[in-house]
């Protein structure tokens, strides 16, 4: 037992030493003015750089998610051998109807529209 523990701790400093020798030694470390500036393809930004992000991306991105995960979980019924055939329909069109009615919520909210 005192051995694993003591092979632990000097496993622990020869990481820790390999850290410190690492900063050391990197060249990610010195400061330099010419790297702290922003750079833009040679030439001084004339704007600023952040442009304001549409949140049309941003929710259609998670409704994509939501339902890209809900289908993902229709495929494993498929492979199911203990299942009978109508259960197995029937769940399936349930997951579905759930779906349609999730994107035709949706719809009405007005979150599918690109253009308001």
């Amino acid at each position: 037992m005192l051995f694993l523990f003591s092979l632990i701790l000097i496993c622990m400093t020869l990481v820790f030493f390999m850290f410190l020798l690492n900063m050391f030694f990197s060249k990610k470390f010195i400061k330099n003015r010419e790297k702290m500036t922003p750079f833009e393809c040679g030439f001084d930004s004339m704007s600023v750089s952040r442009l304001p992000f549409s949140l049309q991306f941003y929710l259609v991105s998670v409704i994509f998610l939501i339902f890209d995960v809900e289908i993902a979980l229709i495929m494993p019924l498929i492979y199911l051998n203990y299942l009978t055939y109508s259960f197995m329909i029937f769940s399936i069109f349930f997951i579905l109807l759930i779906l349609l009615g999730g994107l035709y919520l949706e719809w009405l909210e007005g979150a599918l529209m690109w253009f308001k």
